[in-house]
């Protein structure tokens, strides 16, 4: 019922918006799709029905009413090297298996979470994929005769090195053609698909011009077939399913990202909010029917999404729209289609690869020489040069460490005193001198979170502390820390017990929630003992004053407290009773 309240107001208006730029999409997915298939490795044909089946499914099921999904350039590198090292029919398994493991991302509430992702990695390995399918599209540019493909980058360049002598000069001129009219028609025409007439305009100068001298899609992959996408049952078994378990979940997550950053800039461009969930749950569902009609994996097409707002789309319904025209022109016109030569194919890949490079976040990310250097920097040459798997891995883990490495820094610990000179005689680092000192009370800010890589940190703090023979009370001022997990309590717990075991007692003010939680779990703060803590420094202070040793204030000439005059007074009274 919620679904279907979405269309209460839907109007005669709407739908005429949602037809126009339903049917502008499709235009535009029609050659996006079958490229994006030939350079996965697989037919033309299964690019377009990727296109209708989760086309519509993704529309109808996600989390954001303007997105549009299908076969995405992202996706090419991936899908190569599976159908290169598994083949076609155990690509379609990987895509079942992927669909199942985003429905159960989306079912565990899961969406958020890729968000966590550092922006560096996603852009080293979207950087790199570009890099991968522009390379790969070189052979179909030059019209490079038997070209193989392989699943590294060093092979690939070998391999058209080795072919170079084949190259054919009509198929460059008609990818040179192709190139122009994608690079100019968006200046001038750019409500036209640049795409679409640079495919039927080459498609015509090569059958006029150039007969049977460049490569067709008909000539390399056979006829499309005309007609409805057709049932392919797979052949599931159980030792394919674990030899698809790793390939499957690679999909999924670059299937979740790819899709739900779409989702984000479909957010921007109309103030909208996606609903991150329910779009992992669509894409999966989506692509578990996609591989039961011969469709390869597909995800949110950030650049059709985009295409899909700007043309005016108020509804999901444009997205089925587009999906529908998709399957007409399969039906009506798909053995055309068989006479567009690869060469028109190479130039808009290449183009696409550009444009997902994100050579101007690159760039400027290089320039800021940080850490994120690094990590844009491996997880970018890693998946050019060895899979994305390990790029991605080599990225978040080497993220994960410079950020602990950041965050085992933000932990200071500093001794301090009140200032006298101050309105409200705050406690401040600098008061503290040689000759302005308190032997036998140690206040100390502790700042920014404990945790196990802070524990150098900390443990070099707590052996300056256990090192003084003099010191009686300490108080540990904890209203910035943030956060403690178990290894910081286990390091903060060790330091307790020493300081109790010398008879120094510890105090605490200012304890945020959470350290406090997970100290009572833990049990230390029945330790500590609940009349050791504190909310505000002042009673802290209070409280250490009453236990100290009276008698060594008599010879201290530092006062470090306002109190301390009183204390001598009180050292010399007890002294003198005491005789």
């Amino acid at each position: 019922m919620k679904w279907m309240g979405q269309f209460s107001h839907y109007s005669a208006n709407a739908f005429r918006k949602d037809l126009i730029s339903g049917c502008i999409v499709g235009i535009v997915a029609i050659p996006l799709g079958m490229a994006f298939a030939i350079a996965s490795g697989v037919k033309p044909e299964y690019g377009l029905y990727t296109t209708i089946i989760a086309g519509v499914l993704i529309s109808l099921l996600g989390g954001s009413k303007y997105q549009i999904g299908g076969p995405t350039g992202a996706f090419i590198p991936i899908l190569l090297t599976i159908v290169l090292q598994y083949g076609y029919e155990n690509l379609l398994i990987a895509g079942f298996l992927a669909g199942i493991f985003l429905v159960l991302m989306g079912l565990l509430r899961l969406g958020s979470l890729i968000r966590f992702i550092p922006k560096p990695v996603t852009i080293g390995f979207t950087s790199g994929i570009a890099v991968t399918i522009f390379s790969g599209q070189i052979g179909n540019f030059l019209g490079l005769q038997g070209v193989e493909r392989h699943e590294y980058f060093f092979d690939n360049m070998k391999e058209i090195f080795l072919r170079i002598s084949s190259l054919n000069l009509y198929s460059v001129v008609i990818a040179l053609i192709c190139l122009v009219i994608l690079l100019v028609m968006p200046k001038y025409l750019p409500k036209i698909p640049a795409s679409l007439v640079g495919i039927i305009v080459t498609t015509l100068v090569a059958a006029w011009l150039f007969p049977g001298k460049v490569t067709t899609i008909g000539s390399a992959y056979g006829i499309i077939p005309a007609g409805l996408p057709q049932f392919t049952p797979m052949e599931i078994t159980w030792d394919r399913v674990v030899m698809m378990i790793q390939p499957a979940l690679i999909i999924a997550m670059l299937g979740s990202i790819e899709s739900l950053l779409s989702a984000v800039v479909a957010d921007e461009m109309t103030g909208t909010k996606h609903n991150s969930n329910r779009e992992l749950i669509g894409q999966g569902i989506a692509n578990m029917a996609a591989p039961l009609f011969g469709g390869i994996p597909a995800t949110g097409a950030i650049v059709r999404t985009a295409t899909n707002i700007k043309s005016g789309a108020v509804s999901r319904i444009s997205g089925v729209i587009h999906g529908v025209v998709v399957l007409l022109i399969v039906v009506l016109f798909a053995p055309y289609a068989s006479n567009i030569p690869l060469a028109s194919m190479a130039p808009i890949l290449m183009v696409v690869a550009w444009n997902m490079s994100e050579h101007k976040s690159f760039r400027q990310m290089l320039k800021t020489r940080t850490g994120d250097s690094l990590i844009l920097l491996v997880t970018f040459l890693l998946t050019v040069f060895t899979t994305l798997t390990l790029a991605v891995q080599a990225g978040l883990a080497l993220a994960v460490i410079l950020f602990i490495k950041r965050m085992s820094g933000m932990l200071t610990v500093n001794k301090v005193l009140p200032d006298h000179s101050s309105h409200n005689e705050k406690v401040q680092a600098h008061i503290v001198t040689e000759d302005h000192n308190c032997s036998q009370i140690g206040i100390y800010n502790i700042e920014g979170p404990l945790f196990f890589g802070a524990t150098h940190a900390f443990e070099s703090f707590g052996q300056k502390l256990l090192a003084d023979p003099e010191l009686r009370v300490v108080l540990l001022r904890m209203g910035n820390v943030p956060y403690m997990d178990t290894s910081g309590e286990s390091n903060f717990s060790r330091l307790v017990h020493s300081l109790k075991e010398q008879g120094v007692v510890v105090i605490i003010s200012g304890i945020r929630q959470q350290p406090m939680k997970l100290l009572k779990k833990t049990g230390l703060h029945a330790i500590i003992g609940e009349e050791h803590f504190f909310e505000h420094t002042g009673e802290a202070l209070n409280y250490a004053l009453h236990n100290i040793q009276y008698d060594r204030c008599i010879a201290c000439t530092q006062c470090a407290f306002r109190e301390c005059t009183e204390l001598r007074r009180e050292g010399r009274l007890r002294q003198k009773q005491i005789s």
